[in-house]
C-alpha cells in the first residue's frame, strides 16, 4: 500500500472518531456505511452498528477510548483501501464532505506529506516532514 493511501486511511480513521462525538455523527455513519456497502455489501450494516458502539463508548469514556478507537478505524480504512484502492476517491469525498466538517477549526484538515526517493550506490536519503536531527560520526 502506498504512503498516500496510508495517509488517507489515517486521516479518515481520526476524522470518523471525531465525527462520532458531534452532531454530525449520523451523517458520518451513513457515509462510512455507504462506502463499506460498495466494497462489502454484506458487512455494511455491521460496520454501521460498530460505529454506533464506538460512539457510545466514546461518549461514556472519551479520554480512555479516543486513541484506541481512532487506531481501530485507521486500521479498518487501511484494510478497506488495501483490498479496494479504487475507493480512495470516494473516501476522499466522504472525508471532505462528511467527516472534516466535524473537526474542530484549530485542527488541520487532512494534510499529507508524501516523499519519494530513489537513492543509488552508497547514497543516503534523509526525509522529514518536520524537525530532523542527524548526528553522524
Amino acid at each position: 500500500m502506498d504512503a498516500e493511501l496510508v495517509s488517507l486511511a489515517s486521516a479518515a480513521g481520526t476524522a470518523v472518531v471525531t465525527a462520532l462525538t458531534t452532531d454530525l455523527w449520523e451523517r458520518a455513519q451513513t457515509s462510512v456505511g455507504a462506502l463499506w456497502r460498495r466494497a462489502y455489501p454484506d458487512r455494511a450494516d455491521t460496520v454501521e452498528a460498530e460505529l454506533t458502539e464506538t460512539r457510545t463508548l466514546l461518549l461514556a469514556t472519551p479520554d480512555d477510548t479516543e486513541q484506541d478507537s481512532a487506531d481501530e478505524w485507521r486500521l479498518r480504512f487501511r484494510r478497506l483501501l488495501a483490498v479496494r484502492p479504487d475507493l480512495a476517491e470516494e473516501l476522499r469525498r466522504v472525508l471532505a464532505e462528511d467527516l472534516n466538517p466535524a473537526l474542530p477549526a484549530q485542527q488541520p484538515q487532512t494534510s499529507s506529506t508524501v516523499f519519494h526517493a530513489a537513492p543509488t550506490g552508497h547514497a543516503r536519503v534523509y526525509q522529514s516532514a518536520r524537525d530532523m536531527n542527524i548526528n553522524e560520526r
